[in-house]
């Protein structure tokens, strides 16, 4: 086997992209070529085995990823309207969404050459992902990529206040979908902060929050099955800021205990959509989103959300750096096979 990447990092958040060395995905759309890289019977977390999804272990896992990689599969867009599409996938499977991944490819096909992009000024690039059409604007300056920011699908809370029951207390968490659906949870409620040195305790907090909401009706979308279901859980600090907006740190446990480097692109999307929510943010207003590493990423809601209900359009804005080029091989009589993760 032979599979040729290109990786980056947004935010110190890995994204391999798949050039070549995976399967046809067949399918109509990305939504439908997501189900059916999972596989009848499979779960986001748990995908039936297949030969895409050997490639997908091989990347993600020892020695040639680990357990925080993540990624995306090339795959044509739905329509000629958008320039690619995407499948992304993790440790575990495969998500809906993605902000820090659309940063990167974003960034990607400007400095491939894919899209056209001017020397200075903002390029458009759009993909679409499983949860529907996002867009990447790519900012230039002196012929190179400076930023990009992510566009996301509409964004929009069903829980404001949810009380749910853990091994720290009950506390009160908001809900919201943006892409893929997030429980948000200060910190603080659990008797935590976000701070490497207690990673551990807000990981087992983040899987604890997500088990307990299995089932509930508040993460359930209602018109897409795929959307249905907790992705991650935001665990997040209020920092000290004087200027306008808010300033917060977080640190996003999805998949199945996966750790987001970055502040976590769709994650962003959802804290703005509570924040709207709860009148803490207006258009126009920044929030300042910092990673559990220090990295910052730069959201607001854009004006005119809501006008039929459904949500607010939020734009995240990061950087992204291309971090290597790589032709990974699976030698025949390798016993490791696809690898594995500790």
């Amino acid at each position: 086997m032979y599979v040729r990447t290109v990786d980056y990092h947004t935010a110190g958040e890995p994204f391999r992209i798949v050039l070549d060395g995976a399967p046809v995905i067949p399918g109509d759309s990305v939504a439908e070529r997501r189900a059916i890289a999972i596989g009848a019977g499979g779960r986001a977390t748990a995908p039936r085995p297949s030969a895409l999804d050997d490639v997908r272990r091989l990347l993600s896992r020892e020695p040639r990823g680990h357990a925080g990689m993540y990624g995306g599969f090339l795959v044509p867009p739905d329509d000629d309207e958008a320039h690619l599409g995407v499948l992304f996938w993790h440790k575990d499977g495969y998500s809906t969404a993605c902000g820090h991944g659309t940063i990167a490819l974003g960034a990607w096909a400007v400095d491939s050459g894919l899209v056209a992009a001017p020397a200075d000024g903002v390029a458009r690039v759009r993909i679409d992902v499983p949860s529907g059409r996002v867009t990447a604007l790519v900012h230039r300056a002196g012929g190179r990529t400076t930023g990009v920011t992510f566009r996301n699908v509409p964004s929009w809370v069903s829980a404001p206040a949810l009380p749910v029951a853990t091994s720290r207390g009950t506390v009160e968490v908001a809900v919201a979908h943006s892409g893929a659906c997030y429980v948000t949870v200060p910190a603080a409620a659990l008797g935590l902060s976000v701070d490497t040195a207690r990673l551990a305790e807000l990981t087992a907090a983040g899987r604890e929050i997500a088990r307990a909401l299995e089932g509930s009706e508040a993460v359930a979308h209602p018109s897409d099955p795929q959307l249905t279901g907790v992705y991650g859980v935001v665990l997040y600090d209020e920092l000290p800021w004087d200027g306008p907006g808010l300033s917060q740190r977080n640190v996003t446990v999805f998949a199945d205990g996966q750790i987001d480097r970055s502040p976590c692109g769709s994650g962003t999307s959802a804290r703005l959509a509570v924040l709207a929510a709860q009148g803490r943010i207006a258009p126009g207003d920044e929030l300042r989103h910092e990673s559990v590493i220090g990295t910052v990423f730069r959201g607001r809601v854009l004006p005119g959300g809501e006008p039929l209900g459904e949500g607010v359009v939020t734009e995240v804005t990061g950087a992204a750096h291309r971090t290597g080029e790589h032709g990974f091989v699976l030698e025949e009589g390798d016993g490791l096979g696809a690898g594995f993760l500790l």
